[in-house]
C-alpha cells in the first residue's frame, strides 16, 4: 500500500439537460443522471446508486484484504446495501445504510471466526466510516461442501 495521504481526483461534465459524464484519469467514463426519485428516468447510476454501490464495493475490498491477511480461503461474498434518503432537520441526508453481506465460503471454514471477519470489514470500511449515516450489517455465512 502507498503512504498516506491518498489522492483521487474525478471530474463531471454536462449541459443543461443530457447525462452527466464522470471521468477519472485512467477508467472508462461512466453516465449519471438523477434517479427517479428526483424526476431522472431511472436508467442511469445516480450520485445516489453510486454511493450505495460504494458501501457494498468497500466492504468486499476490505474483506478481501482480511481474508487473504489472515490466510482464509472463500469462494463468494455478495453484498447488498440499501442506503435510506431522508430530510432530517431541512437537510437531505442518508440517515441509514443496511448492509446485506452473505459469504460462501468452503467446508472447514470457521464460521465463527468469517463472522468476525465481515464485522470487522464493516468497521474499518473506509467508506462506511466516512459517512454519517447509521450503518447495520445483516450478515450470514453459508459454507458449502
Amino acid at each position: 500500500m502507498h503512504p498516506y495521504p491518498h489522492m483521487y481526483k474525478a471530474s463531471a461534465t454536462a449541459g443543461m439537460a443530457d447525462a452527466i459524464e464522470l471521468a477519472s484519469a485512467g477508467l472508462q467514463p461512466i453516465r449519471s443522471m438523477p434517479p427517479i426519485e428526483f424526476e431522472g428516468p431511472g436508467d442511469h447510476w445516480s450520485p445516489e446508486s453510486l454511493l450505495v454501490a460504494a458501501v457494498s464495493d468497500c466492504l468486499i475490498l476490505t474483506f478481501r484484504a482480511i481474508a487473504r491477511a489472515s490466510g482464509m480461503h472463500w469462494l463468494k461474498l455478495e453484498c447488498e446495501t440499501e442506503g435510506v434518503l431522508n430530510r432530517v432537520d431541512g437537510v437531505t441526508r442518508f440517515t441509514h445504510f443496511n448492509i446485506r453481506a452473505k459469504l460462501t465460503a468452503p467446508a472447514g471454514t470457521d464460521e465463527h471466526k468469517a463472522m468476525r471477519m465481515l464485522e470487522k470489514s464493516e468497521a474499518v470500511c473506509l467508506v462506511s466510516n466516512s459517512l454519517n449515516g447509521e450503518k447495520h450489517l445483516h450478515a450470514s455465512v453459508e459454507i458449502v461442501p
